[in-house]
């Protein structure tokens, strides 16, 4: 793998990693629409307050949350950008499906006219 793509990989890769786990998920969830403080958050699972902190973490060191202190709270919101990377990642396998479901259409399609 090229250097350039090992670094755009390695982004990714955090992020699948922090989308693997289900709490993680809901989180993004609850705040893909507004701001949330931390301990709103929390109060929405049955795990720890300091459980629910570090999926916070890792979740904003991962590029999917933007956290914002007001005061002694701190507020977190979905990084939409954040999954343009993802979004590419994806693409490269999609487009790769896409291309090989048209060359067997293209090849059906030869073969059944070939039949008449």
């Amino acid at each position: 793998m090229s250097p350039a793509r090992r670094e755009r990989a390695e982004p990714v890769h955090e992020v699948l990693k922090a989308l693997a786990e289900p709490r993680r998920v809901a989180i993004l969830r609850l705040v893909h629409a507004r701001e949330l403080p931390a301990g709103e958050i929390a109060k929405r699972f049955s795990s720890t307050r300091q459980a629910v902190s570090q999926h916070l973490r890792l979740l904003t060191e991962a590029g999917l949350l933007q956290e914002r202190r007001e005061g002694t709270r701190r507020l977190y919101r979905l990084r939409p950008e954040a999954f343009e990377q993802l979004r590419e990642f994806l693409g490269t396998f999609w487009d790769e499906r896409l291309a090989s479901l048209k060359r067997a259409v293209e090849r059906d399609g030869r073969t059944r006219r070939g039949r008449r």
